[in-house]
C-alpha cells in the first residue's frame, strides 16, 4: 500500500463531515434544553388558564355549585383532575370527590428559574407518565390568591416525548443537510487544493528530476494559493540545485579523469619549455619564460583541483603583490598587450600593492579580464583601476565597453553554469566568488548598459607589521 495512502474514514474529507455532524448535534442539544423546558411550562399554561375559565363557570351557577356532570365536563375541558382556586373570603374546588389522596410531586411555576424548569422536564420524562402531580401557577382573575390543579402527567409526557422525538429528526436533518453543505465547500476551497499540494509533494519525493506537466498558476488571493505558488516556486529551485549538483558531479568525474592525463601533458611541456629556456635567442628567451610561468600556473591548478575535490579547503597564502605587474601579466595571458586592435589600460600605479594570494587573485583577474575580452570580440576595450580607501580595502574595477549584461541573466550571475553568453560555461565568476570570499572580500556587478559593464572587486588589507 502506498506510504501516502489512507482509508475513507481518515481522510480530511470524512473528518470535516463528521466533526460538523457533531457540533451542530452538539448545539442542537444546548438548544433543546430550554427548548423542552419552555414547551413544558406552556403546555402546564394552557391547562392553568383553562382551569381558570372554569373556576368563573363555577362562580356563575348558584351557590357556586354546578352538577357533577357539567363539573366533569369542565374538568375533562380544562385537561385537569381537580381545580382550587383561593379568594380572598372564599375558596372554589372543582373535583373534590376525585381528588387523589396524595400526589407525586408539587411544582410552583409563579417565579420559576430556567435550571428548575429543565430539571422539571426531565423528572416528567423520567417518571414515564405514571405520576398525579400538583401544580400551584399564577392566577389571572382578580381578588384571587392563589390557583392550584392537579393533572395526570400521561399527557404531558406524551407531549414531551413526541416533542423530543420531533426536534431529535430535526437536529439531525439539520446536521446533516449542514455537514454536508460545509463539507462540499470545504472541499472545495479547502480539500481539493490540498490534495492537489500532496499530489505535488508526493510526485516531487518519488522523481524530484523530472519536469512535470505546467499547470495554470493558481491566483487564489488566500493562504492556500501562496502555499500553492511557493510550493511550485521552491521545487522549481530544488530542481535546478538537483541538476546543478548532478551536473557538477559528472564534471568532477570527468575533471578527475582528465586531470590525471593532464598532467603528465604537462609535465612533456614543461621539459620541452625548459629546453628551449636554453636557446641562446632573446626572442625564445622571452616566450620561454611566459610559457614556463603558463605551465608551471597549469600544473599548480592540477594539484589544487584534486585537493578541492576531496573537500579541502584551499586557504590564501596572501602575501603583499605588486598589482600593476600581476594585472600585466594577465594581459600577457590573454595576448592583449601586443594587441594592436584591442586597447588594454591599466590605471594603477607601479607601488600599488594588495595584500592577496598572487596565483588566487591571478584566478580571479583573469576570468574577469577573459570574460570583458570575449564579449567585446577582436576590437574593444578594457580599463582595470585600484584605489585604497581609509579602511585600508583595495576595490579593484574591471569595466569593459561591451553590450552589458542582460537583466534576466543578473541575479544568478554568479552562479555555476549560469552563463552571460553563449558558449559559456558559467564557472568563470563562481570560481572568482569563491576566491574573493576566501580572502574575506566581495565581489559584485557594479555597473552595467549599453556602453559597458564594470565589475567591483574588493579585498581587505593588512597593516605591514614593523
Amino acid at each position: 500500500m502506498p506510504e501516502h495512502y489512507r482509508p475513507f474514514t481518515s481522510s480530511l474529507r470524512s473528518r470535516l463531515l463528521i466533526l460538523t455532524f457533531i457540533f451542530v448535534m452538539g448545539v442542537s442539544v444546548f438548544v433543546y434544553l430550554p427548548s423542552i423546558a419552555t414547551f413544558r411550562q406552556d403546555y402546564i399554561a394552557t391547562r392553568l388558564e383553562n382551569a381558570q375559565i372554569a373556576v368563573l363557570a363555577l362562580e356563575e351557577a348558584p351557590n357556586n355549585m354546578v352538577s357533577p356532570a357539567l363539573e366533569q365536563r369542565l374538568l375533562n375541558q380544562s385537561g385537569v383532575i381537580a381545580i382550587i382556586v383561593r379568594r380572598e373570603d372564599k375558596s372554589l374546588v372543582l373535583g373534590f370527590d376525585v381528588m387523589p389522596a396524595e400526589v407525586n410531586g408539587t411544582y410552583d411555576l409563579r417565579n420559576p428559574s430556567l435550571g428548575t424548569l429543565i430539571m422539571d422536564a426531565f423528572d416528567t420524562l423520567e417518571a414515564g407518565g405514571n405520576r398525579v402531580v400538583r401544580i400551584v401557577g399564577d392566577p389571572m382573575l382578580p381578588g384571587t390568591r392563589m390557583l392550584e390543579i392537579t393533572i395526570d402527567e400521561m399527557g404531558l409526557y406524551r407531549a414531551l416525548a413526541n416533542y423530543s422525538n420531533n426536534v431529535l429528526v430535526l437536529s439531525v436533518l439539520i446536521s446533516l443537510f449542514t455537514g454536508i453543505l460545509v463539507y462540499l465547500a470545504l472541499h472545495w476551497m479547502l480539500v481539493r487544493p490540498m490534495r492537489r499540494v500532496k499530489d505535488r509533494i508526493v510526485a516531487f519525493r518519488r522523481k524530484p528530476e523530472a519536469v512535470p506537466k505546467r499547470s495554470r498558476e493558481s491566483r487564489r488571493p488566500d493562504e492556500i494559493g501562496l502555499v500553492e505558488r511557493e510550493l511550485g516556486r521552491m521545487q522549481d529551485e530544488l530542481r535546478q540545485n538537483l541538476n546543478q549538483k548532478t551536473h557538477l558531479a559528472a564534471l568532477g568525474e570527468a575533471v578527475a579523469k582528465i586531470n590525471h592525463d593532464l598532467r603528465n601533458i604537462l609535465a612533456t611541456a614543461q621539459l620541452a619549455s625548459d629546453a628551449l629556456q636554453r636557446v641562446d635567442h632573446p626572442g625564445v628567451q622571452k616566450v620561454s619564460r611566459r610559457l614556463m610561468t603558463a605551465v608551471s600556473r597549469a600544473v599548480a591548478l592540477c594539484e589544487s583541483t584534486i585537493r578541492h575535490g576531496k573537500a579541502e579547503d584551499i586557504l590564501p597564502e596572501k602575501a603583499w603583490v605588486p598589482l600593476k605587474a600581476l594585472v600585466e601579466d594577465v594581459g600577457q595571458s590573454l595576448g592583449l598587450m601586443d594587441n594592436e586592435e584591442f586597447a588594454f589600460e591599466i590605471k594603477v600605479d607601479d607601488e600599488f600593492k594588495v595584500y592577496a594570494d598572487t596565483e588566487q587573485l591571478h584566478r580571479v583577474l583573469l576570468n574577469l579580464c577573459r570574460n570583458a575580452f570575449e564579449v567585446q570580440g577582436n576590437t574593444g576595450r578594457i580599463e582595470v583601476s585600484a584605489m585604497e580607501d581609509a579602511a585600508h580595502t583595495v576595490h579593484i574595477r574591471i569595466k569593459d565597453h561591451g553590450p552589458g549584461i542582460p537583466e534576466h541573466v543578473r541575479p544568478s550571475l554568479f552562479k555555476a553554469f549560469s552563463s552571460a553568453r553563449a558558449g559559456g560555461t558559467g564557472l568563470g565568476l563562481a570560481t572568482a566568488r569563491d576566491i574573493v570570499l576566501a580572502h574575506g572580500g566581495q565581489i559584485g556587478l557594479e555597473e552595467t548598459g549599453a556602453d559597458g559593464t564594470t565589475f567591483m572587486v574588493c579585498l581587505p588589507g593588512e597593516e605591514v607589521e614593523g
